[in-house]
């Protein structure tokens, strides 16, 4: 699959944005992609025609909401190539997956003296959790080195993970510098070393075709915003025998079987961990993305995002002072950057004055910052959407932001 396969003019016309805001170049896709026209109208028909609260309900409308809620399942099942259907839970995007893994499982197996390990690479939704889990058990957080192109030193994850870890936490790509982490290796690694594998797919799951069973981990987390979908929504997927043995993550309606004051018991896979009412018109949101994108063509579609890449790679090389954090390969769709005596969020300004958002901070990855020695970065990022003239637009512009702030 080659990069001059892809109708990059039609994948631009299902985007409302791109249409009414023809003068916008959007390179903050890694924050929050676009939503293609096949979300917003799967939307608002649900909306507008089946809306009602799922399961349970004997009337009509509450059967064809809970068959929209369930197929959008389906569809997220089949992305990720999951084994079962039931081993798919919604929750409100990777950080709330995360979180539910750290205190559901963390909570019942990790002890005092167990220890955790992550990378420096890490987003702070796969830090945070599993500190405050830690403080609660006992055990130790500890986080594995990057080389200076952005890759994980590999030598350094193997010998702490040989000092007693319970449980691995890692990003299948970094949302900071885009790289992509050899995840098969990694997850066969901890199972040898009889760890519990947990990828952070955020950014993984929308730049390349994600199969849970190839790659041997134990949970896999991603955010429907991310996926060309809507905010508020994402997914879990973990092995049917570690979830069935895991605890729920929150008490309330649907999660249950019985209940009575003198105790309770809980309702089977995936409802053990889905309380309350769903968001269920964002998730039938997220299932229409990840049939968009499947039907779209995962594979050309990273190919088309590795060709843009290559384009602005080359031209940021060509502006003064300017240097790109995170050179190793493989790598997705993410140029962060610094300028030399300037700061990012003057660079972000004078970009979005030109018409080209783009996302300027610590990108909630303040220990990786720390690790490369800046306060922050400013970040372009590409989507399915991103064509090489807007990348070259963006190098035009930087060059316009050097002479303006010297």
């Amino acid at each position: 699959m080659t990069a001059s396969d892809f109708p990059i003019d039609e994948v631009r016309s299902q985007f409302p944005v791109l249409q009414e805001r023809p003068e916008l170049v959007y390179l903050d896709s890694a924050a929050s992609a676009q939503k293609p026209r096949a979300v917003l109208d799967a939307m608002r028909t649900h909306d507008t025609t089946h809306h009602a609260n799922v399961h349970r309900g004997v009337h009509r409308l509450s059967q064809e909401a809970t068959e929209a809620f369930e197929l959008a399942r389906r569809r997220v099942q089949h992305f990720l190539n999951a084994p079962e259907e039931r081993e798919v839970v919604f929750t409100r995007g990777t950080t709330e997956a995360l979180n539910l893994v750290a205190h559901s499982w963390g909570g019942a197996n990790l002890r005092a003296g167990d220890r955790i390990l992550l990378t420096e690479l890490e987003h702070h939704s796969n830090i945070v959790p599993w500190q405050l889990v830690a403080a609660r058990t006992g055990a130790e957080v500890v986080a594995a080195r990057v080389h200076d192109d952005g890759s994980l030193d590999l030598d350094d994850w193997k010998a702490k993970l040989a000092d007693g870890v319970k449980v691995v936490a890692f990003n299948h790509v970094s949302n900071a510098l885009g790289s992509m982490q050899p995840v098969h290796q990694l997850c066969a690694w901890a199972r040898d070393a009889g760890a519990v594998s947990v990828v952070d797919g955020a950014q993984g799951a929308v730049h390349a075709p994600v199969d849970v069973v190839a790659l041997g981990c134990d949970f896999y987390a991603l955010s429907g915003h991310k996926v060309y979908g809507p905010t508020g929504i994402g997914a879990l997927w973990g092995r049917e025998a570690l979830l069935e043995a895991m605890p729920p993550y929150q008490g309330g309606g649907e999660m249950i079987d019985q209940v009575s004051f003198e105790a309770s018991t809980w309702a089977e896979l995936p409802a053990k961990f889905e309380a309350g009412t769903p968001a269920i018109t964002q998730a039938v949101g997220l299932g229409a993305a990840v049939q968009w994108l499947h039907e779209l063509g995962r594979e050309r579609a990273a190919a088309w995002e590795e060709h843009v890449l290559a384009v602005g790679t080359e031209a940021l090389a060509e502006v003064e002072g300017l240097r790109i954090l995170g050179t190793a390969q493989p790598k997705a769709s993410v140029l962060s950057f610094v300028m030399d005596g300037l700061h990012p969020q003057d660079i972000g300004t004078l970009l979005d004055e030109q018409g080209i958002a783009v996302r300027t901070g610590h990108h909630c990855a303040q220990p990786l910052m720390k690790r490369f020695g800046v306060p922050a970065t400013t970040r372009a990022s590409l989507g399915v959407y991103t064509t090489p003239a807007e990348v070259l637009r963006l190098a035009k512009a930087l060059k316009t932001v050097r002479r303006i702030l010297g």
